[in-house]
């Protein structure tokens, strides 16, 4: 039997923009979802011409706002409007977004951090549990098949207790003032408060390290004592953090995250040590786990290769050897949300838990965790429960 695809409706990801292409490539890369609408601009002239030019989609899926998206689309018979509502805008519109998503009852998947503050979050997740709707948040870098690796080799207890957790996500790209150059449509933004919300480091990066060091131990943040540094004049939103941390097993752990280190792409390094042996991934080798024991050579375990776990294997596309990375990763995410969707099309409702991909429950952490990193910080450094 033809199982049809799921239709995705995007809203940002317009002119200027960075991430909505990529997560258009990445919903289509398995073949499993298929983009039929949009609302790509706060502004109704560059949605319209971005869906056209951008997104190649006909003039009549083309939208002037995602109010009108989400009203024209519930509107349409259900073999033709969208199935969920995929949200790549700045943190201030997130919310708004995936309420009126959620309330015309189309499922979600949201960029991250989730909203603009945790009130927001909280008013979220509330609805997401009241509606039984799905919602994901694209912490994509859970996608890769060494984490899942990383993941089950913690889990197995194949390295023991956890004792230290080390998470350090590092960029240059924000060293200079380029919010102030009038051509970097996603500077000005991330570094603007009335459009990142409380955090601009911590929220764009390091809600990343936090949701991975939590995914693949299993363990949450208990406690924090941030140090929040904004080392570019006339920057509003902090652009360097570094976060002592406490985990609910009693581990410790350290959080450095930075966008002001000069030259440095895309480093986001996460390593593990247990009272047995310890692991270390870097997500610009990511198709390579280190793990690392006290009586015998290290062990390198590679993506494809022989020996890994069932979970690997199942987020493993290509042959040991042939590269995978960032779009991958990502996919993973939108192929576990999109079997989600028809399953649900098809009269088998699980909860989220029963797949692999981040939750709106996820999402209320990240915020709670920018809220107490900016709060520690404000205070001198001062030790603050997550909860």
């Amino acid at each position: 039997m033809k199982v049809s695809k799921i239709r995705m409706g995007l809203v940002g990801g317009g002119e200027g923009a960075f991430i909505g292409v990529v997560h258009r490539m990445a919903a289509e890369l398995d073949g499993l979802i298929t983009l039929v609408c949009g609302a790509f601009s706060s502004s109704s002239d560059r949605s319209k011409r971005s869906g056209a030019e951008i997104y190649g989609l006909p003039a009549d899926r083309c939208y002037g706002s995602f109010a009108e998206m989400i009203e024209q689309e519930s509107q349409l018979a259900a073999t033709e409007r969208m199935d969920f509502v995929a949200v790549t805008t700045p943190n201030h519109v997130h919310y708004e977004v995936a309420k009126k998503a959620l309330d015309a009852g189309f499922h979600v998947m949201c960029e991250k951090p989730l909203s603009f503050s945790v009130k927001e979050a909280q008013l979220l997740a509330q609805q997401v549990a009241d509606s039984g709707q799905l919602f994901g948040l694209t912490h994509n870098y859970t996608g890769y098949p060494m984490i899942k690796e990383a993941r089950e080799l913690i889990r197995s207890g194949a390295i023991g207790t956890v004792r230290r957790i080390s998470i350090e996500y590092i960029q240059g790209w924000l060293s200079t003032a380029e919010e102030s150059t009038g051509e970097n449509k996603q500077a000005e933004w991330r570094t603007d408060p009335s459009r990142s919300g409380a955090g601009g480091c911590i929220g764009d990066i390091g809600t990343h390290g936090e949701n991975l060091a939590e995914y693949v131990t299993g363990q949450s943040v208990s406690a924090l004592c941030a140090d929040v540094s904004t080392f570019v004049k006339g920057r509003q939103l902090d652009d360097d953090v570094n976060v002592l941390l406490r985990f609910a097993n009693g581990a410790k752990g350290v959080l450095s995250a930075s966008q002001i280190a000069v030259g440095v792409e895309n480093n986001l390094t996460l390593r593990v040590y247990g009272e047995m042996g310890g692991i270390e991934w870097q997500q610009m080798e990511p198709n390579t786990l280190i793990v690392r024991w006290p009586d015998r050579p290290y062990e390198v375990r590679r993506t494809g290769g022989t020996g890994l776990s069932s979970q690997a294997e199942d987020a493993t596309r290509l042959p040991a050897g042939h590269p995978e990375g960032y779009l991958e990763a990502f996919a993973l995410l939108y192929r576990n949300f999109a079997q989600a969707v028809q399953d649900r099309k098809n009269g088998s409702v699980q909860p989220s838990s029963a797949y692999d991909f981040p939750s709106v429950d996820d999402g209320l952490r990240g915020m709670k965790f920018i809220d107490a990193v900016v709060n520690s910080s404000s205070q001198g450094a001062v030790w603050v429960d997550l909860d």
